[in-house]
């Protein structure tokens, strides 16, 4: 969803500023480091290991923004909608990415960014095909707070995509029980939340989760692959195939 039109065709943007943590980490992946970017004031929590942040950050102010002197603006539709709108206002360029919500969204998004500063969307990783056969093993995707993912999720659809099935049957976003666990485990557990002493992950330290499901069980990830679909989508499902492979 363009907020306005983008860049005129065969003039790639030369100064471009996100205002998104997803669309930093897509800027921080792809775009030349020859041109002049800031990322938005997230990139600076959120560091990713492997992935070059190589531009200055704003502070999320108009006028700091303004400072860079951007000819294109890219966010991600929930972030910044005032400032953004404040940036429409004067004339700038502002592309809106609706973030993907199913897995056949995935490559189009990329591709769109790639789009947006001249590069051939060549360059945009090869989806997974899915799984010659969803198998048995049920694999429960366990986030912060006891949160676990169920169906009709873009999660869902990358343990899926994986071969394993996913524990929880209801839709959405779930909160767990603990009787329930017991009763009828997992195959393995997926924690792909950040590791510290947090209240927020007291559920997945909790005894009867440990003796439910044994310690070679349990999987990890990076959660922040979790958080903002993108190339990355893609590495964890071969993680994830390879980690059923083990489990059979």
């Amino acid at each position: 969803m363009a907020m306005l039109a983008g860049p005129v065709a065969g003039e790639p943007p030369r100064r471009v500023v996100s205002l998104d943590l997803c669309t930093d980490w897509l800027l921080a992946r792809y775009a030349p480091h020859d041109r002049a970017v800031a990322l938005s004031p997230l990139s600076q929590r959120w560091r990713l290991d492997g992935m070059a942040m190589p531009w200055p950050a704003h502070d999320g102010t108009l006028e700091q923004v303004l400072q860079f002197q951007p000819d294109f603006v890219i966010t991600g539709q929930y972030n910044a909608l005032l400032l953004r709108g404040r940036l429409q206002a004067l004339g700038k360029q502002v592309e809106v990415l609706p973030l993907p919500t199913q897995l056949s969204d995935v490559a189009p998004y990329e591709k769109r960014v790639l789009s947006l500063l001249g590069l051939p969307e060549a360059l945009a990783s090869e989806p997974v095909a899915p799984a010659a056969r969803t198998g048995s093993k049920r694999l429960l995707l366990l986030g912060a707070n006891g949160i676990g993912t169920g169906r009709g999720t873009l999660e869902d659809e990358i343990l899926q995509r994986a071969g394993w099935t996913n524990y929880l049957q209801d839709s959405g976003y779930v909160r767990l029980d603990l009787e329930r666990i017991a009763v009828d485990p997992p195959d393995a557990v997926l924690w792909a939340a950040p590791a510290s002493p947090a209240l927020a992950n007291r559920f997945a330290e909790h005894p009867v989760l440990k003796r439910s499901v044994p310690a070679s069980r349990w999987l990890t990830s990076d959660p922040w692959r979790w958080q903002c679909p993108g190339p990355w989508t893609w590495e964890l499902v071969r993680e994830l195939r390879h980690a059923l492979s083990e489990n059979e």
